[in-house]
């Protein structure tokens, strides 16, 4: 360890009734109007509602967010907000919604009407921004939470990536009222996602020991309360603690980054269109066992947070990082068993008609760059192929 950075200047508001702040925040950051950024499937089961009836400012709802956001949809949003003199952003929703948030709160902080003068790694400066404000509606993402937002350009077919500190939401409010009404298997399956952001957080060349911190508790939480949720969706605990370790996870690998596991996975969701937390409970032990010679360690210190101090104590040091992958796939099949969450590569139709596109694609992903492991074209192909187990 010889240097890190380590930002997360997110203010950060969980509870059970944490929505209850909102208005409070509101007045702190002197937001006059609102504009709400929201997808039309939370305005009609009225999940939105438990928002805006913590509002006592004027706001405006946006709501036509699609599933794969695109540079269109930010600039509409961003001529929108003009429009109606808004002057805050309060975004409420999954992934796409927040990256859509992120990408119009960077465009109207920045001042410019080109998305791709905001699209790179750490290119912008400083400015005068608007308040932004994000309340997730899922725990997997952690957007709430990274200093990364990515976003598809129709044009040109591709998706393109920002980075950058000044993205990073000024208030992220989390309340397990959010998430009540999620269904399981979308819970299992975010959950898994958010798991594998912090295992690969913990595991790649980019860690340090404050990411450490972030990925262990995520690891823990998780194992500790998807089980209770997913036996009892109503649990307010348990909802809040997977929406926190989504949080925690995503502090971890918008700090360090992640690895094989999304570099396949974003893969995967490009060409075969996986849903990114199926792609990751796919992925996630295959690629463990992949790494496993090089992050042999590692794993056996995760034993701890997977399966209790006692397993931890009374496994041999040799043993522990196999006996972690054994743990995170007995959670798999419990909740493939409970929920139907795809957990093998062979439920991919057209995997194999796909492969050098997905090949291709994941080689040039920049997750692999700090994967704990060098990859290679061949190595995809045999993680892909179950050399390493579906």
């Amino acid at each position: 360890m010889n240097y890190f950075e380590f930002v997360n200047r997110t203010k950060l508001i969980a509870g059970v009734d944490a929505l209850d702040q909102l208005d409070f925040e509101c007045e702190q950051y002197d937001i006059s109007k609102a504009m709400i950024i929201t997808d039309q499937t939370l305005v009609k089961i009225k999940t939105i509602d438990l928002v805006t009836k913590k509002l006592t400012i004027p706001y405006i709802i946006y709501s036509d967010i699609p599933v794969d956001s695109s540079t269109y949809v930010i600039e509409d949003i961003v001529k929108n907000y003009k429009d109606n003199h808004c002057n805050g952003i309060i975004a409420v929703g999954g992934g796409s919604v927040i990256d859509s948030a992120k990408g119009a709160f960077l465009m109207i902080s920045q001042k410019t009407n080109h998305f791709e003068d905001i699209v790179g790694f750490e290119i912008l400066k400083k400015v005068d921004e608007i308040p932004f404000f994000v309340i997730p509606t899922t725990s997997g993402t952690g957007s709430e939470a990274t200093a990364v937002a990515v976003i598809s350009n129709p044009d040109k077919n591709i998706k393109m990536e920002i980075i950058s500190e000044h993205m990073q939401p000024h208030v992220a409010l989390i309340d397990s009222h959010m998430t009540l009404s999620l269904p399981l298997k979308t819970t299992a399956s975010t959950a898994v996602d958010a798991l594998t952001h912090a295992i690969e957080a913990y595991s790649c060349s980019g860690k340090n020991p404050i990411s450490d911190i972030y990925a262990t508790s995520a690891i823990q939480m998780i194992f500790n309360n998807i089980n209770k949720v997913i036996s009892n969706p109503k649990d307010k605990q348990g909802r809040l603690a997977l929406a926190v370790a989504s949080y925690n996870a995503g502090c971890a690998f918008s700090n360090s980054m992640v690895g094989v596991v999304h570099g396949i996975g974003h893969a995967l969701g490009a060409v075969c269109h996986i849903p990114h937390g199926d792609a990751m409970s796919m992925l996630l032990v295959p690629c463990m066992k992949f790494n496993l010679d090089v992050c042999h360690d590692l794993y056996g210190e995760l034993l701890l947070y997977v399966g209790g101090s006692d397993l931890y104590a009374s496994t041999p040091k040799d043993k522990r990082a196999i006996k972690t992958i054994e743990c995170i796939e007995t959670l798999q099949h419990e909740l493939h068993n409970q929920t139907h969450l795809p957990i093998s590569l062979l439920d991919i139709d057209n995997l194999n008609e796909s492969m050098d596109m997905i090949v291709e694609k994941a080689m040039n992903d920049g997750a692999m760059i700090v994967n704990a492991k060098n990859v290679t074209k061949q190595d995809i192909l045999d993680i892909l192929g179950g050399h390493y187990g579906y």
